[in-house]
């Protein structure tokens, strides 16, 4: 029985000399190892999006190794303001319309189970629409509605309908409107859907058990539960359309109607406006428009969380 008590009381006490609990040191060694998970997107974002944002806000202040803030002046130019403005009511309508109808599908599909047929296409085409841009898309609206177009052809043979009657409009600021609205719907979808999906069958039953009537409990619950997380998909639609290029590169060849075409304009000829960096002022200017947006965004996000938890 000796033996055997000496060899329990080795056991336990070489058991107290190895401290695995969480705080121990080879558990902090653990935890720190798994952040190495994290480097690779790190490396991305450095890369890819740090750094280039960098580059082009320095080379619209820095000229020759000095600081040249008298570039900033070009923002005040009447030329560069109606690009930012044409950027602005653009991105502001377009988000709206998909904001408003994005909302509308994922009211839609509110009564329909999760992994049911029709809610897994919307889905699907939702996260697939969303990144369906640039070239491809105007191609497909050029192809489709442009002077040449399928249905173009077809409104003229067989309905005497001239859509172009009064100027090539698809290939001008106005013509950038459906496109922008073609990806921004479903982004929408994708970020509105899980605000939907929170709405809990409790709170309307309790209304209606209360004497509330549906169009009381919208409006007394629904709409103020669901406005954070609308906001929030409307300003991230703002930026999305904003800060897009390839699209409107690809319809409006000709001129520089908006920020990034303009930005374009200014690296192919930096004599424009006899600014010098024109490009980086212009960069600067967008990263600032951005950032505001996606503050707001991030605050509205997180009193959003709040009610999706």
């Amino acid at each position: 029985m000796s033996a055997l008590a000496e060899a329990n009381s080795l056991t336990v006490g070489a058991g107290v000399g190895r401290d695995v609990s969480p705080r121990s040191p080879r558990a902090r060694a653990r935890f720190d190892l798994a952040w190495l998970g994290l480097l690779p997107f790190g490396l991305y974002l450095l890369f890819f999006l740090a750094l280039p944002t960098v580059l082009a806000i320095g080379s619209g202040v820095v000229v020759n190794g000095r600081f040249e803030w008298a570039n900033l002046a070009s923002l005040a130019d009447p030329v560069i303001l109606h690009t930012f403005w044409n950027s602005t009511w653009l991105s502001l309508l377009t988000a709206v319309i998909g904001a408003v109808v994005g909302a509308a599908v994922c009211y839609a599909m509110l009564g329909l189970p999760q992994v049911g047929t029709v809610r897994t296409l919307v889905d699907a085409a939702a996260g697939v629409l969303a990144q369906f841009g640039g070239v491809m898309l105007a191609f497909a609206f050029i192809a489709t509605i442009g002077i040449k177009g399928v249905v173009t052809q077809g409104l003229v043979h067989y309905l005497g309908v001239d859509i172009f009657a009064n100027g090539a409009w698809i290939y001008d600021l106005p013509g950038l409107i459906l496109p922008y609205i073609y990806f921004q719907v479903p982004l929408m979808v994708i970020t509105f859907t899980p605000a939907m999906a929170a709405l809990k069958p409790q709170w309307a039953e309790a209304n209606l058990t209360l004497g509330g009537t549906r169009r009381g409990f919208w409006w007394h619950v629904g709409l103020p539960v669901l406005m954070p997380s609308f906001l929030a998909g409307l300003l991230l639609l703002f930026a999305n359309s904003f800060s897009s290029y390839a699209t409107a590169a690809a319809l409006a060849s000709q001129g520089s109607q908006i920020v990034t075409l303009q930005i374009r304009t200014a690296l192919t000829s930096e004599t424009l406006l006899g600014r010098q960096n024109l490009a980086g002022v212009l960069a600067l200017g967008m990263v600032v428009v951005v950032s505001l947006v996606m503050w707001a965004y991030a605050a509205i996000q997180r009193r959003a969380t709040r009610w999706q938890s």
